[in-house]
């Protein structure tokens, strides 16, 4: 065995959880950038496991059907796999089936000049320093604590940090997912998955408030709040402090880049992120016809927000559609032209898919719940992790008297269309003509205010408000001249012609 792979990839310790599961079928899961080692390390761990007996078959696995931080459950189940072991960057999205075991690996950093940093950020600030890093760097932060307290000695100086811990290597699937409401609002969920969430905020004691995100843990006191510490970040200006900026978009963040060994303090491209799912926001509350994409199958508790926007769109009055096609592109979104906007189910590393390019907005189920709830104001917090929004309350139909809303987008007030079930079933017996009128605009006296009313409320309305809807056997056009004869020979000179 090759004693860098052994040590990057930790074959010893991956070896040990395979023997005490006795696992004989694991699927190994490499994303792209690490593709390259995957032989080198599927050789040595098949020697390391050799050396204690037993047969144990090992798969390696690339281009995972969805995203690669997420454990691909659908393609080790192609192969009967039993465990999978997951290499490299991770969301910790709780799996549905399958365990999981987490190899972070070991992106090198400076531990002197990233103390460094952390000593000088504590000078300009008052506030507490929490220590938030990509899991690449958690074999690291003994070293950095050490440093970091002897830098503080040796300045004469005592500021208070405090360190986010790895929430777990080893993941167990979910069995069951239980949604109870404890009059707060807040979800509340079976033992296991509360141990693998990553939803913010998810235990509450006596005494302290425990956070975990992104695969980080921490605690503070109910007496201080979030906006109180300095997060100081080590990492890249990836997903992942994405997901923690956009969560804590309230709290003063510091980004220490490991690459380029200095401090980063502009985190103004992710506010404009922030300012434009807002603009989306907007714009999906026009929309009739919605498209819920499925972003994960492995992800434990998938199914049952898929089902909780069904019911909150069809509350809303509109129609909804379940699509599933794996990474989505603005090719393939192209073929569904009569969604109006596309809600993403994934975990919260990829929810926030970037869709300028595309023919209608993709937004995340914490958007669709702003958007499609009537009367819900948008006070700040904005949550990437669809399992803070699941919830066993039924959605309520929206009565069809209700008022009017106002648009920010077409600047008017809009009327949203009530499908009634029975329009369902006489839609084939509906014309044209009435599908049309259903776009309707109503001028009052003062030519100050719109209302606009309906559009197409389903695929089929769509499809018959079109101009062309596709090659069908049925030609309702005069009947078409014989057959002629085309001109023979090439474009430079065909034969009719004279030379």
């Amino acid at each position: 065995m090759e004693p860098d792979i052994g040590t990057r990839y930790e074959v010893p310790r991956t070896a040990e959880f395979l023997r005490a599961g006795g696992y004989t079928r694991v699927a190994l899961q490499f994303p792209d950038e690490m593709l390259k080692d995957a032989a080198a390390v599927a050789r040595a761990l098949r020697q390391e496991l050799a050396s204690g007996g037993g047969a144990v078959r090992v798969f390696v696995m690339a281009d995972t059907a969805y995203n690669s931080c997420c454990v691909d459950e659908v393609g080790a189940s192609h192969i009967d796999a039993q465990c999978v072991v997951h290499y490299g960057h991770a969301c910790m999205s709780p799996t549905s089936n399958l365990p999981a075991f987490f190899v972070f690996g070991k992106a090198p950093l400076d531990v002197h000049a990233c103390a460094c940093s952390m000593l000088e950020c504590s000078r300009k600030s008052n506030k507490h320093i929490l220590v938030l890093y990509g899991l690449e760097y958690a074999y690291a932060l003994v070293d950095l604590r050490r440093t970091f307290e002897e830098a503080c000695k040796s300045d004469s100086c005592n500021p208070e940090v405090q360190y986010a811990d790895v929430l777990c290597s080893v993941m167990s699937p979910s069995s069951n997912t239980t949604e109870e409401n404890d009059g707060h609002g807040d979800l509340s969920v079976n033992s296991d998955l509360a141990a693998l969430n990553n939803r913010c905020s998810i235990e509450c004691s006596s005494s302290t408030h425990k956070y975990s995100l992104g695969g980080v843990t921490w605690n503070i006191s109910v007496q201080e709040k979030m906006e109180d510490y300095l997060i100081f970040w080590i990492g890249q200006d990836d997903s992942a402090f994405a997901n923690i900026v956009l969560t804590f978009n309230q709290c003063e963040i510091v980004r220490y880049d490991a690459i380029e060994n200095q401090l980063s303090t502009d985190v103004s491209h992710l506010m404009k992120v922030l300012r434009r799912r807002y603009y989306l926001v907007e714009k999906a509350k026009d929309a009739n016809i919605v498209g819920i994409l499925v972003g994960t199958l492995g992800v434990a508790g998938y199914l049952h927000i898929i089902e909780q926007m069904k019911e909150l769109i069809k509350a809303a009055g509109k129609k909804s559609y379940t699509l599933v096609m794996g990474r989505p592109n603005s090719a393939k979104l192209a073929n569904f032209p009569e969604c109006e906007v596309f809600v993403y189910v994934s975990c919260a590393q990829t929810a926030l898919l970037d869709s300028k390019d595309f023919l209608a907005p993709v937004i995340t189920p914490f958007e669709a719940v702003l958007a499609f709830s009537r009367g819900r104001e948008w006070t700040g917090e904005y949550l990437l992790d669809f399992k803070d929004l699941i919830t066993s309350e039924k959605q309520e139909v929206a009565s069809a008297t209700e008022e009017a809303r106002f648009s920010f987008i077409k600047g008017a007030y809009m009327e949203d269309s009530h499908a009634q079930e029975d329009m369902e079933q006489s839609e084939t017996s509906l014309a044209l003509a009435e599908v049309t009128e259903k776009a309707l605009s109503i001028q009052n006296q003062n030519n100050d205010a719109i209302l606009y009313q309906g559009g197409a409320i389903s695929s089929i309305d769509y499809l018959k408000a079109r101009s062309y809807r596709g090659l069908t056997g049925e030609y309702e056009g005069p009947t078409p001249d014989s057959i002629l004869v085309g001109r023979t020979g090439r474009a430079a000179g065909y034969n009719d012609e004279k030379t």
